[in-house]
């Protein structure tokens, strides 16, 4: 059994900050068990196309975390909400995630951590970890492999060796199976497919939750 995939400790009230990244201070909340024993940085999807971190499916991962023992660290990257800064082109947002992550650190210098994501979170993330070098364990939900509208996922060559789960659906309508299932092959990965969702996993939230509960709660440890 895992630190904390099984556990159900109450959540406290949401705690909102500001986080003061490159040329931006970004909007921030902390959902928080009663006992903390891992943390979790939760990146939303694209800020130009009504990502925000309020989305309910993040909503959804969050509240399963929480149950299990985990806090997690939702923001708002540049220009969205009520954080400062405009739109950098999905270069500048890489710089936002590297914010939240040393906020989650310095609130929780004690305890394991892991970073990841929707979609344009998903590869913002993935992208910070390449640039940092960073091993924290991470998630990816439907990750862009290559995209117009992001940054293509790091090289595998540029990722440090890491426990890594990637999740998509076999209806996504940005994301095909057989190209993330072989990135995730190439950088020693985990990869979930839900049969019958698409890019939004309608109908599959708390699914899709316990299935990234169970992974975080199997890959982060307590000392």
């Amino acid at each position: 059994m895992s630190a904390f995939a099984y556990a159900r400790r109450a959540m406290s009230a949401p705690a909102t900050l500001r986080i003061p990244s490159t040329d931006a201070e970004l909007e921030a909340r902390w959902d928080l068990p009663s006992q903390v024993q891992a943390v979790f940085v939760m990146c939303h999807p694209h800020p130009q196309h009504g990502g925000t971190m309020s989305h309910p499916l993040l909503h959804k991962v969050t509240k399963q975390l929480v149950a299990g023992g985990c806090g997690v660290l939702r923001f708002n990257f540049r220009g969205v909400g009520s954080s400062s800064g405009e739109w950098g082109d999905g270069h500048a947002e890489v710089d936002d995630v590297g914010a939240a992550v040393a906020e989650a650190r310095r609130s929780h210098p004690s305890l394991p951590l892991g970073v990841g994501g929707w979609s344009f979170g998903a590869a913002a993330s993935l992208i910070w970890q390449g640039r940092q070098g960073d091993a924290s364990p991470w998630v990816g939900i439907a990750p862009p492999v290559a995209s117009s509208l992001s940054q293509s996922l790091p090289d595998p060559t540029d990722l440090a060796s890491a426990p890594r789960l990637f999740v998509l659906g076999d209806r996504d309508q940005f994301v095909t199976e057989s190209e993330l299932s072989d990135y995730a092959e190439s950088v020693g990965g985990e990869f979930e497919l839900f049969k019958g969702s698409d890019h939004f996993f309608y109908f599959r939230e708390q699914a899709l939750a316990e299935t990234i509960s169970a992974f975080l709660g199997r890959v982060l440890r307590a000392d």
